[in-house]
């Protein structure tokens, strides 16, 4: 593993003026925005401001991030942010009606869904496998497929004994969880009742 991941060296050159590092950025975390955006119903121009803006003030604060591998919980947290205040935005200007207000007083007070959570876990899992040896990646990704290929497929596939796959993929999974990435989002989530879930997510690749 680098001594810095490629999350912290992409959001290093970004905040220096690297244009190509920002358009990495931008694309791995797309995904994630949008799926912040779709849990709010937001029409599809208010979905475009938002995105906008969160990358506006992702600029903003590129050179004052402490930690790079925690960016998708910032990440999320500005797009939910953005979200509401384009939500309170509308209500101001629709006309009064106890229907609309009551349903977008439920969209401003809702929290997020368990797309929400999953999209920013499977983005910490992205960038913590980016910070594994290329065979880590492979037997991990190769079992974590759909459907996952079987034990015989991957003794094919990567030369391995059937019996030192098991072993192996276990040691693999243990270098996942302690990656700077995983370890930023289960921190940021200690707190949280799915933090349990999480953890057996990280369990469904073995």
């Amino acid at each position: 593993m680098a001594e810095v991941s490629e999350v912290s060296w992409l959001v290093q050159r970004s905040a220096s003026g690297d244009e190509a590092a920002w358009n990495v950025l931008v694309r791995r975390y797309s995904p994630l925005v949008m799926a912040v955006t779709r849990s709010y119903r937001l029409t599809a121009e208010d979905a475009q401001d938002v995105s906008q803006t969160v990358w506006l003030r992702l600029v903003e604060q590129l050179a004052n991030l402490r930690k790079p591998e925690a960016l998708p919980g910032w990440i999320t947290t500005t797009t939910r942010r953005e979200c509401g205040r384009k939500i309170r935005q509308a209500r101001r200007m629709l006309p009064v009606d106890p229907q609309v207000d009551a349903a977008v007083q439920q969209c401003t007070t809702v929290e997020p869904d368990a797309a929400i959570l999953r999209a920013e876990l499977r983005q910490a899992l992205r960038d913590g496998l980016s910070e594994l040896s290329a065979r880590d990646q492979w037997i991990l990704q190769l079992r974590a497929a759909d459907p996952p290929k079987s034990y015989q497929e991957i003794s094919q596939l990567l030369g391995m004994r059937i019996g030192s796959i098991g072993p192996t993929m276990r040691r693999s999974l243990d270098k996942l969880r302690e990656t700077s990435a995983v370890r930023a989002y289960l921190a940021a989530n200690l707190s949280d009742e799915g933090t349990g879930g999480d953890h057996r997510e990280l369990a469904e690749v073995e």
